[in-house]
């Protein structure tokens, strides 16, 4: 087949009427509007309100019905939502019977939600019944709001202007019976043709996999990977509001960072695993599978072709993307522990119990550290049962920060030599650094106070000095 299947995440749907006029419509001729199916995300912020927000933990409708002593909270959060829904939509749409349409669409889809809530909550009252053991459930459910939401009034607002757009609901609303994933999608796209009418999906899909259960908030990526793979997209491509760079420019410059322009999916991996995502692992590991090509771009610039990613390997060694993150530094120090296993497997099953992420990794004869992507409150939960598992063992932890260098091919380089002399000529110390065989990344330990600092001279050092000359020779 010839179409793509594009994603836009909820940041850039909040501003879904620029979008109409650079990526869904713009200065297309009408042939051009179609062979492209859409996945979309919730509006910004509305998931955060149904479940929790994503980094301040502040509670949503979710959270509070775990955790409620009564309705009240939950319920209000509940109605806090569909006002939020209502404004966000009031912005995009203009005529007043979408406007309507879209209104008793949250409606109904509130309404809905809250009577399984409480009918959930009046079975649970008997002994026989256990809300925790439901829970999951419910994420599912609420998860699936925001994107039924998104994607009903996008759908509205194309119809309108002329585009055949059709929503492709896959949240299961009301639906009986358990399918997967993939069933889920096949038996929704019996009939569409994208050649004569663009689809606009739902991010959640309701399946028997359990997206929340597997992936939480990464669910509406997944979605979109195994729509491109089931139905032999030429390529998939998601739409951010910024291009994937050499770094963050609000802490480089503007004129200092390099779009990428192409890379790999390893890189995209170890993007993925410094908290910067390009595309969740496992759906990497979907389009990857179904050799079809990745392509990030930005959705407010339509001329630009982003950056490809794909599964080749690079035509030379480079640096390419230079990133870091605040990490904790767990430290499991025991002397008894040379030449006896266990220690490694015991830790590891309690960091999985508590789902905190690893970063990295590194141990010697009787210490084993982990960089963790974790909050404090976690923290002391995971002392604690390493203490019981292991009680002669000295447990630290430490707030620090991981900077690495990242790139298709890093050999020859000497991008560990020359980072770490970068680092101590600006004035900061690296507590440590890694590289592996692979030669993909290359990792340094330091103090979190000299993050950005760290980031800015690495990326001087290793990718703006390189690439200098060639940009001198072509202008």
């Amino acid at each position: 087949m010839s179409h793509t299947v594009e994603k836009i995440g909820g940041t850039s749907m909040s501003r879904l009427s620029e979008l109409r006029e650079t990526l869904f419509i713009g200065d297309r001729e009408p042939s051009d509007i179609y062979n492209r199916i859409f996945v979309v995300s919730a509006f910004a912020g509305i998931t955060n309100l149904l479940l929790e927000h994503k980094k301040s933990g502040e509670l949503g409708v979710y959270a509070l019905f775990a955790n409620a002593d009564s309705n009240h909270e939950w319920q209000d959060a509940l109605d806090g939502v569909a006002e939020a829904m209502k404004s966000a939509h009031r912005e995009i749409l203009s005529h007043g019977g979408d406007i309507q349409q879209a209104d008793m669409f949250v409606e109904d889809r509130i309404l809905g939600a809250r009577n399984c809530l409480i009918d959930l909550q009046r079975l649970c009252s008997y002994g026989h019944f256990r809300l925790p053991e439901h829970m999951g459930h419910i994420r599912e459910l609420l998860s699936g709001l925001g994107e039924a939401h998104s994607a009903f009034v996008t759908t509205l607002m194309l119809q309108r202007h002329g585009v055949e757009a059709r929503l492709v609901d896959l949240t299961g609303w009301r639906d009986e019976g358990d399918v997967s994933l993939e069933a889920r999608i096949t038996d929704a796209f019996k009939g569409i043709d994208p050649a004569t009418e663009m689809p606009i999906v739902t991010g959640y899909a309701q399946c028997v996999e359990g997206l929340m259960r597997e992936f939480d908030r990464g669910y509406s990526e997944i979605t979109f990977s195994h729509l491109a793979a089931l139905t032999g997209a030429r390529e998939a491509i998601i739409h951010k509001e910024f291009h994937l760079s050499s770094a963050d420019p609000k802490l480089v410059g503007v004129d200092a960072v390099r779009k990428l322009g192409r890379t790999n999916y390893d890189v995209a991996d170890q993007l993925s695993n410094m908290g910067m995502e390009a595309i969740h692992p496992n759906a990497a590991k979907t389009l990857r599978q179904a050799g079809v090509p990745l392509r990030v771009t930005n959705a407010f610039e339509p001329g630009d072709p982003g950056t490809l990613i794909d599964d080749q390997a690079a035509d030379g060694s480079a640096a390419e993307i230079v990133t870091g993150l605040e990490i904790v530094t767990l430290e499991v120090f025991e002397q008894d522990m040379v030449g006896v296993k266990g220690y490694d497997v015991g830790i590891l099953e309690i960091l999985k119990r508590h789902n905190v992420r690893i970063v990295s990794k590194v141990s010697n004869a009787n210490t084993i550290t982990h960089y963790l992507d974790a909050s404090l409150k976690t923290m002391r939960r995971v002392e604690r049962d390493i203490s019981k598992l292991f009680p002669a063992a000295e447990i630290a932890t430490r707030r620090q920060a991981v900077v690495s260098v990242i790139g298709r091919d890093l050999r020859g380089l000497s991008i560990l030599s020359r980072g770490l002399r970068a680092i101590a000529e600006a004035g900061f110390e690296a507590i440590g650094a890694s590289q592996g065989p692979r030669n993909v990344d290359v990792q340094f330990l330091i103090e979190r106070d000299a993050l950005e600092a760290v980031i800015k001279t690495l990326h001087s050092t290793l990718i703006e000095e390189a690439t200098a000359p060639q940009l001198s020779r072509a202008a």
